[in-house]
């Protein structure tokens, strides 16, 4: 499992490559609270271009992000997923509280 940031204008831009699953989960989970650390950045923006596959630990791992941002008054958006994980987003109901950007 790969995490990379970037910034693009006034957001913080997070790419995950690899597979987000419970072997994955705890080391996403820190590179994604270390990345959101950070206080240059309006919201937050998860690139899953690369993210091959997830499953209900992923879906927990996301939620936690989102409620994450939320306290800091921050939004987290999705951008780029696999036809994969883009169906596990719809069938898990994350889209109605990530949106894609």
């Amino acid at each position: 499992m790969e995490v990379y940031t970037s910034l693009e204008g006034n957001n913080l831009v997070v790419g995950l490559a690899g597979e987000l699953d419970e072997h994955s989960a705890a080391f996403v989970r820190g590179k994604l609270d270390e990345s959101f650390e950070r206080e240059d950045y309006r919201d937050a923006v998860l690139d899953l271009s690369r993210l091959s596959f997830m499953d209900s630990t992923g879906i927990g791992v996301m939620i936690g992000r989102y409620k994450l941002l939320k306290k800091k008054n921050k939004r987290l958006f999705v951008r780029n997923p696999s036809p994969t994980v883009d169906k596990i987003f719809r069938m898990s109901g994350l889209y109605e509280i990530i949106s894609r950007a």
